[in-house]
C-alpha cells in the first residue's frame, strides 16, 4: 500500500500538517519548466516567421538608415568693400527678403575717393580732348607751311626763267633757295610733331582713349566701393550666426552673418557602399525627422549619389599606401529632395536627425543622371544688377560734361571733312553739322583750295564730340609717303630747283673762282 509524500510528512503538535508536507514534486517542476520553455520557444519562432515573411515581402525591398541629416543652402552674408559697421538693420531668427538692407558701413572714404575718381576722369577727358584740338592746331600750321613752301618754289621756277636774261640777281636766286630749304625743314618738323600726336591719338576717339578708359573703369571701381557700404540680403531668408557688431571693422571676404531659406532643403543619408548597389535617381524615400517622430513622414525622391565617399572629400584623406591600413565601410552620401508643400506644412531646420527609407523596388534612373537642379530663389541674386549700369551712366555724365568745350572745334572739323573727302564723308553728329552752317567762315573757301595739296598722314577717327576722320592710314615719312620727313629724301621740287640752279651757275660761271 503506498503512500503520497504528504501522508508520510510528520504532523506538528498540534496536529496540523507541517510545511514540508506542502513541497512540489520535482517532476512538477520540470514539467511546468518545459511548458513555459515551449511557450517562449513557439513566440520565438512565431516572430522569427513573421519577421522572415515581413523582410521577405517588403523589408528586403527597402535600404534605411539613421545616419541622415537635414541640409540646406546656408547663404553668407559677407563684406564686400572694407569700412567700419555704423548700423546693423537685421537680427538672428528674423525674416528678411531679398534686397533689404542689412548693415551699413561708413561711407565718408568711399565717398572721397569716388569724387577723386570723377575729377580724374574729367581732367583725364580735357587732356586727351586738348590732343586732338593740337592736331588740328598742328595740321593747319602744316598748310600754312605747306603753302609757303609752295610759295617759295612758284618764285624760284619764275626766277630761273627770267635768270638767264639778266633781270633777275644771282643773290635774289641764292635768297629763295635758302628759303625754300628753311621752309622744308619747317614742314618737316611740324610733320613730325603732328606724327607724334598721331601717336598718342592716333585709331581712337576721346571717349575710347586708353587713358580715358582707365579713368573711366578706376570712376566705375570707386562707385561700386561706394554702393557697396550698404551690405543688402542677396535673397530671402532666416538670418542666421549674425556676427556683425557696430564698430567693427570689416575687409571685404569677412562673413557678417547667414541667411537659411527654409523652403528648399533636402536630406543628405550617408549609406554604406554594400548597400548603394540598386540606389538610383529617381526612387521614392520615406523620410522620419526626429523633430515630428512617427507622426509626421516626409515623401521625399531620390536626386542623385554624391561622386566620391566622405573621406575622398576630406580635409587630410586617408592614406592608405603608407602600409597602416584598416578596411572601414565607407559611406556615400545620397541626395533625397522634400516636397516643398510638405516643408511648408511641418517646417524643419538644417542638421535635424532622421530616418530614411529607399524603396530599391523602382527602377529609377541611370546612376550617372541627376534630378538636382539650381533652380530655386537662392542659386541667383540680382541686388547687385543696378550697380554697373548706375556706374556706366555716371562716367558717361562726367565725359560728355567735359567734352562740351569742343563743340566748335567739332563742327569745323567735321565741315572741313566734308568739303575735302566727298564721298568717303561719314556720319556726323546734327550738332556739330549745325554749328558749321553757323560759325563757318566764308574765309576758309582759300584753305579748302589747297587741301589735296597737302602731305598726307595718319588723322585718326575722332569721337562724335570732335569730329570724324575720313583720310585713310598712309605713311607719313619715308620713301612712298608723298610727303617731307627726314628719310623721304630730296623733293621734286628741291631736286629740279638743285639741277636748273647747277645749270644756271655754270651758263653764268657763278660759283667759279
Amino acid at each position: 500500500m503506498s503512500t503520497t509524500t504528504a501522508d508520510m510528512s510528520p504532523q506538528s503538535p498540534g496536529g496540523s500538517p507541517s510545511p514540508a508536507s506542502y513541497r512540489i514534486h520535482p517532476k512538477a517542476i520540470r514539467a511546468q519548466r518545459n511548458r513555459r520553455l515551449l511557450i517562449v520557444a513557439l513566440l520565438v519562432l512565431v516572430a522569427t516567421v513573421g519577421y522572415l515573411v515581413y523582410w521577405y515581402t517588403h523589408d528586403r525591398f527597402w535600404i534605411r538608415t539613421d545616419n541622415a541629416y537635414v541640409t540646406g543652402n546656408l547663404v553668407p552674408v559677407a563684406a564686400q568693400a572694407s569700412g567700419i559697421i555704423t548700423q546693423v538693420l537685421a537680427e538672428e531668427t528674423q525674416f528678411v527678403n531679398r534686397g533689404d538692407l542689412m548693415i551699413r558701413l561708413d561711407e565718408h572714404q568711399a565717398y572721397a575717393a569716388l569724387g577723386r575718381a570723377r575729377g580724374r576722369l574729367g581732367e583725364e577727358v580735357r587732356r586727351i580732348a586738348s590732343l586732338f584740338i593740337n592736331r588740328k592746331q598742328l595740321a593747319e600750321k602744316l598748310r600754312s607751311r605747306t603753302a609757303r613752301l609752295e610759295l617759295a618754289e612758284h618764285d624760284m621756277d619764275r626766277y630761273q626763267r627770267a635768270s638767264p636774261s639778266g633781270a633777275i640777281s644771282k643773290q635774289i636766286l641764292q635768297n629763295t633757295a635758302d628759303k625754300i630749304s628753311s621752309l622744308e625743314a619747317e614742314v618737316r618738323e611740324t610733320q613730325a610733331e603732328l606724327d607724334s600726336l598721331d601717336a598718342q591719338i592716333g585709331g581712337t576717339t576721346v571717349t575710347e582713349h586708353p587713358a580715358v578708359d582707365l579713368a573711366k573703369h578706376q570712376l566705375i571701381e570707386a562707385h561700386l566701393e561706394y554702393a557697396r557700404q550698404q551690405i543688402r540680403a542677396p535673397i530671402s531668408g532666416y538670418v542666421a550666426k549674425r556676427k556683425a557688431q557696430v564698430g567693427d571693422r570689416v575687409q571685404p571676404g569677412a562673413l557678417l552673418m547667414t541667411i537659411v531659406p527654409l523652403d528648399h532643403l533636402w536630406v543628405e543619408a550617408n549609406l554604406r557602399e554594400t548597400e548603394l548597389q540598386h540606389v538610383r535617381p529617381g526612387q521614392q524615400a520615406l523620410v522620419n525627422v526626429s523633430l515630428y517622430g512617427s507622426k509626421q513622414t516626409f515623401h521625399g525622391t531620390v536626386e542623385g549619389l554624391v561622386p566620391g565617399s566622405g573621406s575622398a572629400f576630406a580635409l587630410l584623406p586617408p592614406d592608405n599606401s603608407t602600409g597602416n591600413f584598416i578596411h572601414i565601410v565607407e559611406r556615400v552620401p545620397v541626395r533625397i529632395a522634400l516636397p516643398e508643400d510638405e516643408l511648408r506644412e511641418h517646417p524643419i531646420r538644417p542638421g535635424l536627425s532622421t530616418v530614411t527609407s529607399i524603396n530599391i523596388t523602382e527602377s529609377g534612373q541611370s546612376v550617372w543622371t541627376s534630378l538636382a537642379t539650381p533652380s530655386t530663389a537662392e542659386y541667383e541674386t540680382d541686388v547687385y544688377a543696378d550697380e554697373l549700369p548706375t556706374a556706366e551712366t555716371m562716367a558717361n555724365e562726367v565725359m560728355a560734361k567735359n567734352l562740351g568745350v569742343s563743340d566748335r572745334g567739332a563742327a569745323i572739323e567735321s565741315w572741313l571733312d566734308q568739303e575735302g573727302q566727298g564721298e568717303r564723308i561719314v556720319p556726323r553728329m546734327e550738332h556739330a553739322n549745325r554749328l558749321a552752317e553757323e560759325r563757318i567762315s566764308p574765309n576758309l573757301d582759300r584753305t579748302r583750295e589747297r587741301r589735296d595739296r597737302m602731305p598726307s598722314s595718319f588723322v585718326p577717327p575722332r569721337s562724335p564730340d570732335l569730329g570724324s576722320t575720313t583720310r585713310p592710314l598712309t605713311p607719313s615719312i619715308g620713301p612712298g609717303s608723298g610727303s617731307l620727313g627726314p628719310e623721304a629724301g630730296r623733293s621734286l621740287s628741291r631736286q629740279r630747283f638743285g639741277v636748273e640752279t647747277d645749270e644756271g651757275r655754270r651758263a653764268s660761271g657763278i660759283g667759279r673762282r
